[in-house]
């Protein structure tokens, strides 16, 4: 463990994080063939975890990885978080493994690693910008949570250059669809609009409890086909994400929005209750 608290796991063993722990040909670094997930940590446990690694499987599925040893993590999960963090971030990686230079796979053992590490608090409202990139939705991997995350770093530092602190993209078809790391909702009226999975955007967890509590509390919620023009139009903006949970947009590029809005403080403060409620929903 590090002196801020950084914990790293990799393969059976807990390493020094800054040391060399995975194979220089390790597929996932040589061409980013891997998937992950990112978790926060309550009082020392982790949020959803069963969904998150129900994820990790699905996105394995999609790059025709062998399934993750759910056992393996959970070992991991559980070495990280010896020393039990208040509130804290967890990454769970699973690549190829070793392989040739190239895209070809060779038949290695996978590589798992367990990062965890103290997170702070998001500010209580964001900054977005779109970007002028899109994401392909009907790319080999789109909805799927790989580690090829250079497109996502690309967009970020463009918002990020611009005063925003989270970047959302349209699809081909000039749909909104994500953020990079992030899922978004709309604000019309009293309904909550969301694009589809259909849109190329990942399926959040926090976008799919969202859904789940908001309807269960008789919130009018809708998956739609939504052009930039329902995102500058919108009433509240928000954003989802595990480590943000749910997080109003005071502003979308260079238009002000009086943030939380109302039903963004409602959405909150329901999240937050049901997730205290339970922290593997």
């Amino acid at each position: 463990m590090t002196d801020d608290g950084l914990r790293a796991w990799v393969n059976g063993a807990l390493v020094e994080p800054g040391a060399p722990a995975v194979a220089a040909l390790d597929h996932g670094v040589t061409v980013g063939d891997g998937v992950f997930e990112t978790l926060k940590v309550v009082d020392g446990v982790p949020f959803a975890l069963t969904r998150h690694l129900r994820r990790l499987a699905s996105s394995a599925a999609g790059l025709g990885l062998l399934p993750p040893d759910p056992q393996v993590i959970r070992d991991g999960i559980d070495q990280v978080l010896l020393d039990p963090l208040e509130r804290g971030r967890l990454r769970i990686t699973m690549t190829a493994g070793p392989g040739p230079l190239g895209s070809g796979r060779g038949d290695a053992a996978a590589t798992y690693v367990v990062v965890a590490a103290p997170a702070p608090r998001h500010e209580l409202t964001a900054r977005v910008s779109v970007v002028p990139w899109t994401r392909n939705e009907r790319s080999a991997v789109a909805g799927l949570k790989t580690t090829s995350y250079a497109e996502n770093v690309v967009a970020l530092a463009y918002a990020t250059a611009r005063g925003g602190s989270e970047a959302l993209l349209a699809n081909t078809r000039g749909q909104l669809c994500e953020g990079t790391g992030s899922n978004v909702f709309l604000v019309s009226g009293e309904r909550l609009l969301t694009p589809p999975l259909s849109s190329g955007c990942l399926a959040g967890i926090t976008r799919e409890l969202l859904i789940e509590w908001a309807i269960a509390d008789g919130v009018d919620v809708d998956e739609a086909d939504l052009g930039l023009d329902d995102l500058r139009g919108a009433d509240e903006v928000m954003i989802t994400s595990s480590t943000r949970d749910v997080q109003a947009v005071a502003a979308v590029d260079d238009r002000q929005l009086d943030a939380p809005g109302p039903v963004t403080r409602r959405l909150t403060e329901l999240f937050a209750r049901c997730a205290a409620r339970d922290l593997d929903p």
